[in-house]
């Protein structure tokens, strides 16, 4: 009979000592617990020591670190018909522990499943250009949708981040020749732009020579100036036309004489 009485109070102590040990929880400063009583939500407790009613009272243990994700490549067709991959990387985090355990069932997979349709969905908006040259503003686009869908589950999308945009070697030769074309292009109106430039000029000197003859006197004496400057050079040198009448009409005279 003791030994019946010594063996019932170990194996009682031992239920206590297992009951006492199931109804303690202890809560990281990074994680919350999620409390259900008889199977509805009572309240978020923690972090610290959190102390809870076994078999009455259910724990569902959350995370609030952020999470980094990385989404697989993506077949995306762009708006001007241009068929790429594209991969990005999400950060999220959960900042309503109750909402993340009621509203939906595994929201990490919730949350990679919507990222990937999403990213289809915002970059076939755009052109291929957009996706090589407006990286900031397509994150942008990307984290506001996210965010605006997840919230309904407590899920915070601090940032998106587009990685690689890869595209076939078909489609890089034809960028390539569109830019030497574009290059090309600029080339030309920049000449033009520079002839018309020039055209003006001379116009307005050839006005401005015009109207002032002596201007037109200097300009020429000034060519010779230059000209002279290679002693390789042979100058003829004309006369004046009213200097050679002077002369030619004053020898006619002194001839009649």
């Amino acid at each position: 009979m003791i030994g019946f009485t010594f063996g019932f109070s170990s194996i009682l102590i031992l239920l206590v000592a297992a009951l006492i040990a199931s109804s303690i929880r202890i809560f990281r400063e990074y994680e919350r617990g999620v409390v259900f009583m008889l199977g509805r939500f009572w309240k978020v407790k923690g972090p610290g020591l959190v102390l809870i009613i076994p078999i009455v009272q259910q724990v569902v243990r959350m995370d609030l670190r952020t999470v980094v994700f990385d989404v697989p490549p993506q077949d995306v067709i762009t708006r001007d018909n241009v068929s790429v991959k594209v991969n990005a990387v999400v950060y999220f985090r959960v900042v309503d522990p109750e909402k993340a355990v009621i509203q939906v069932a595994r929201y990490f997979e919730a949350t990679s499943q919507l990222s990937q349709t999403t990213l289809r969905a915002v970059l076939g908006k755009h052109e291929l250009d957009d996706l090589l040259a407006a990286r900031e503003q397509l994150n942008a686009d990307i984290q506001k949708v996210l965010d605006a869908q997840t919230d309904a589950w407590g899920i915070k999308v601090a940032i998106v981040e587009i990685k690689h945009v890869d595209i076939n070697e078909t489609m890089i030769r034809a960028i390539a020749r569109q830019a030497e074309a574009e290059r090309e292009r600029r080339a030309k109106v920049i000449h033009a732009e520079g002839e018309l430039q020039a055209s003006q000029h001379l116009l307005e000197a050839a006005q401005t020579l015009s109207k002032q003859p002596q201007a037109m006197q200097l300009r020429y004496l000034q060519t010779l100036t230059t000209i002279a400057a290679d002693k390789n050079s042979t100058i003829v040198f004309p006369l004046p036309i009213d200097l050679l009448s002077a002369v030619l009409d004053r020898f006619s005279k002194t001839s009649a004489s």
